[in-house]
């Protein structure tokens, strides 16, 4: 699994992380309890970076693209259809999608953004810094990527999860990550090519990552208009599933029902609120 050298917060330094990790835990069992108190619509699925093509290519039932994608395709196979899908740097539509996972170079011309300049950017400077506030898997370790169903086993474990849920129950996963060995979490946005947001910036430190999709991930990846994502490193969503249902039990829970404006809040907070 890729981890930063900076402590991660959330209780502890690199040692307490990497024990955490030790730690056994069913991700069948988490995946159903994540379902149960946030009534997941997309399939929480795991991403997993190779140093061989063999490697990838032996996980059981894996399939192999027949034609050229973008990764958020890739990604979307797997949480929306539910399938095991392995790719190579050739399986990808350019190094705007490889790079980010590390499967290219990030280059001299690809830190231009000359292809992205009078696209998503006015010029050609702000397409290059663009690029080069993208967070990516360095290049040169890892030849192949694969996703699949969390619930699948067949990553074991992946490197990071990639989870699809609404504002309303983004707000309550992070609330839950959260409840114990408290953080703020500071994200940032890159606009197009959020994938770097997401599981560029997850792969490259080991932290939890959220991300705004992109125009990209929701014209190729079948992202609905209403879903935020979140990349996260497994270790983390047994902490998440604890503190998800300390906050079920104070009354704070999916969904969310509206309380409406113009009541009295003393007895709605007091259900939650011991004074």
């Amino acid at each position: 699994m890729v981890i930063s050298n900076r402590e991660l917060g959330f209780g502890g330094n690199m040692s307490d992380i990497i024990a955490s990790e030790s730690t056994n835990y069913d991700l069948n069992e988490v995946v159903a309890s994540l379902n149960r108190l946030l009534k997941l619509r997309t399939i929480p699925i795991g991403m997993k970076m190779f140093e061989s093509i063999e490697e990838m290519e032996s996980i059981p039932k894996i399939r192999r693209p027949s034609a050229v994608h973008t990764t958020d395709q890739i990604v979307g196979q797997a949480c929306r259809n539910g399938w095991t899908v392995g790719i190579t740097v050739e399986d990808l539509v350019g190094p705007q999608c490889s790079t980010v996972i590390g499967l290219s170079p990030r280059d001299d011309k690809w830190l231009s953004g000359d292809r992205m300049a009078g696209v998503w950017f006015s010029d050609l400077e702000g397409a290059s810094d663009h690029q080069k506030s993208m967070d990516v898997v360095e290049h040169g370790k890892y030849l192949a990527m694969a996703v699949s169903p969390l619930t699948s086993g067949r990553l074991n474990p992946p490197d990071i999860c990639l989870i699809y849920a609404t504002p309303a129950q983004m707000i309550l996963f992070i609330n839950g990550l959260q409840w114990s060995g408290y953080k703020k979490l500071d994200w940032g946005c890159v606009g197009e090519s959020a994938c770097a947001d997401s599981w560029g910036r997850a792969l490259s430190t080991g932290e939890p990552s959220l991300s705004i999709p992109c125009f990209a991930e929701r014209r190729y990846g079948g992202v609905m208009e209403d879903e935020l994502l979140m990349a996260i490193p497994p270790h983390f969503l047994p902490k998440i599933v604890n503190g998800l249902e300390h906050l079920s039990k104070n009354g704070l829970r999916y969904p969310i029902a509206p309380y409406g404006v113009n009541t009295d809040a003393k007895a709605g907070m007091g259900v939650s609120y011991s004074s």
